[in-house]
């Protein structure tokens, strides 16, 4: 079993900044594709951002492509996302997800992951 906790969120003033970190248990961390969801009150979890194996290549949605930067150091078997220049309609909660199955590059749909953190809480005041 694959165990995933994000931790960082927080309530930030519009502008501000954030970072998000999901740590993920096991050994094989290095070899698994990752994401980042998010879903606001009454509306369906959305991509974010998605990191193949090594990190080398990326993913964003239009809407934070520019102002969030996903990472990961598979030494520390941990993924981030840099969340910059907040904006209250970022405000959801934010899930990371692993993909355990094989393939190569990065994902962008919720059933392409096998793995879910419980997620954190981002809100961002105007």
């Amino acid at each position: 079993q694959v165990l995933l906790v994000e931790s960082g969120g927080g309530l930030v003033q519009a502008g501000g900044s954030l970072r998000l970190s999901c740590a993920v248990s096991g050994r094989a961390f290095s070899s698994y594709a990752m994401g980042w969801f998010r879903q606001a009150p009454g509306k369906e979890r959305e991509f974010v951002a998605a990191l193949n194996w090594s990190g080398a290549s990326t993913y964003y949605a239009a809407s934070v492509k520019g102002r969030f930067t996903v990472s990961r150091d598979n030494a520390e078997n941990t993924v981030y996302l840099q969340l910059n220049d907040l904006k209250p309609e970022d405000t959801a909660v934010y899930y990371c997800a692993a993909r355990s199955r094989s393939g190569f590059g990065y994902f962008t749909g919720t059933k392409d992951y096998d793995y879910w953190g419980q997620g954190t809480q981002v809100t961002v005041s105007s």
